[in-house]
């Protein structure tokens, strides 16, 4: 999606509706009762996939390259956030102790 912003509006158009898909799957399985992750956990990924609807439903009414960065830094950060969330799985399965959490995706009370 990052690279689209540099390219044709077709381009651009195809990557939002690329990345509404994706996060529609995302949602589809959010909802879903037999879904694995904690409520709180959840609420928060439905509500980001709530702006993310609203956010590109504005763009795919008035593409504006410069705005698809919110985007491309959401999907930056939860690729991350699984990454490490990876890390920790496979850190624990080996027997050592699980990386901290970086400081952006640290729990809060």
């Amino acid at each position: 999606m990052e690279e689209a912003r540099s390219q044709s509006s077709d381009e651009l158009l195809s990557a939002l509706r690329r990345n509404w898909r994706l996060w529609t799957i995302f949602q589809v399985n959010l909802v879903d009762a037999q879904c694995p992750l904690p409520a709180p956990v959840r609420g928060n990924l439905i509500g980001l996939s709530n702006f993310i609807d609203r956010h590109t439903a504005s763009l795919l009414a008035s593409p504006d390259p410069a705005q698809v960065e919110v985007l491309v830094n959401i999907n930056r950060q939860i690729a991350e956030g699984l990454l490490e969330g990876q890390r920790a799985a496979a850190a624990t399965a080996a027997g050592g102790q699980p990386p901290a959490a970086p400081a952006g995706l640290r729990e809060t009370a």
